[in-house]
């Protein structure tokens, strides 16, 4: 049972100990997904947990047409990071560009290459690092 469990708590960042020792260091590696923006989400979530779902949802519905137009095979995690830590207004902009270069002739392998460049070229813009960071083996 988590602390916010036992203190009735719904989420953690309702909890005067938040951030507890439990966080230390929380954001500096990934495990399947990133942690990078995960305090940034809870200050989100404080401010409004209606608008933080609906960001999530159209972040979700994106993420599904990219895994179902733009994945060549190779691509999953890649959208899915891209996805998590890009700001929605970033993400619907470079959405716009790929359906704008993308032709309906072109295979998935290009479709990928054409998404994945301007989602990098975004990214690098925004000095945002678009794969999960591991824990060095001590």
């Amino acid at each position: 049972m988590s602390c916010s469990q036992r203190r009735g708590l719904e989420y953690c960042f309702a909890c005067e100990e938040y951030p507890c020792k439990k966080y230390n260091d929380a954001d500096l590696w990934d495990s399947f997904i990133t942690h990078k923006n995960q305090f940034i989400d809870m200050e989100k979530v404080k401010i409004s947990i209606d608008d933080y779902k609906a960001e999530l949802d159209r972040k979700v519905e994106i993420l599904q047409n990219l895994l179902a137009s733009y994945d060549d095979g190779r691509r999953k995690n890649f959208y899915c990071i891209a996805v998590n830590l890009l700001d929605l207004t970033d993400i619907i902009f470079v959405m716009e560009q790929i359906k704008g270069e993308i032709k309906s002739d072109d295979t998935k392998k290009k479709k990928a290459a054409i998404a994945v460049q301007h989602f990098q070229s975004i990214a690098d813009n925004r000095n945002i690092e678009l794969k999960l960071r591991k824990k060095q083996k001590s």
